[in-house]
């Protein structure tokens, strides 16, 4: 994903992240993609929460345990489509350091909706889905708008929702992946927030100091042109913040 915005300094480094070794290595056959599926729902995932004492602290600690789950057959989809990918698009591609990026972008991207600052996103996202945040942004409350910041630090739960092969009328050739995230945010939400997975106190301290976070999810497609001489950029197709941003 090139990161040419007008805060190169900040995001530059998202690139290499998230794209790896970006260079484009010729395919070693005509890969047969399936044609794009309808796209399917990220993964249901639910979350558990545990109280235990910790060492040298007053007071109990929360800690959040999130469950991933699903079925055998969409694991073992999602690999088959890795090694695709590997084996006549990018041989050095890795779901692991793919994550690892994908985690920063929607950092960097998260925080940059939720401050306004879309102009610094237009090398990240698409043309078509920054037309529709500039609409929606615009009539988000500020508790809402808020609640779109994610930290780094507090995303508490990265995976992949689904993986697409496909090729377009003009033979060219593309890959996308979905990624699901929950993160922890502060923000001034009311607890009946419909959608939300959870929302509990972290206690810091003893019972008289409590902060009350919110568990969030978000939704990221990520999308690459593998056609021959493409820019091996990854570009945010899709972004969805369930309640928050519709």
């Amino acid at each position: 994903m090139a990161l040419r915005c007008a805060a190169p300094g900040r995001v530059r480094w998202l690139a290499r992240a998230l794209a790896g070794s970006a260079r484009l290595l010729p395919p070693a056959a005509a890969a047969p993609g399936p044609p794009g599926p309808a796209r399917t729902r990220p993964p249901q995932l639910s979350a558990r929460f545990a109280s235990s004492a910790g060492s040298g602290t007053e007071g109990p600690q929360r800690r959040v345990v999130v469950v991933r789950i699903t079925s055998p057959f969409a694991w073992l989809r999602t690999r088959f489509y890795y090694l695709l990918i590997r084996l006549y698009f990018d041989h050095e591609f890795s779901i692991e350091e793919f994550t690892r990026g994908a985690k920063q972008a929607f950092s960097v991207v998260s925080k940059l909706l939720s401050q306004r600052k879309l102009d610094l996103l237009e090398e990240l996202v698409s043309a078509e889905v920054l037309q529709v945040l500039k609409e929606k942004i615009s009539l988000l409350p500020d508790s809402h708008r808020d609640a779109l910041a994610a930290d780094i630090d507090a995303i508490m739960y990265t995976t992949e929702g689904d993986v697409r092969i496909y090729y377009d009328d003009d033979g060219r050739k593309f890959v996308s992946i979905l990624m699901c995230f929950w993160y922890l945010n502060g923000a001034n939400l009311p607890d009946e927030v419909p959608g939300e997975a959870k929302v509990f106190q972290i206690v810091f301290g003893d019972e008289n100091t409590k902060e009350k976070k919110h568990l969030l999810t978000a939704n990221y497609e990520f999308q690459r042109e593998f056609t021959e001489g493409a820019k091996p950029d990854w570009t945010i197709t899709r972004i969805e913040h369930p309640r928050l941003l519709e």
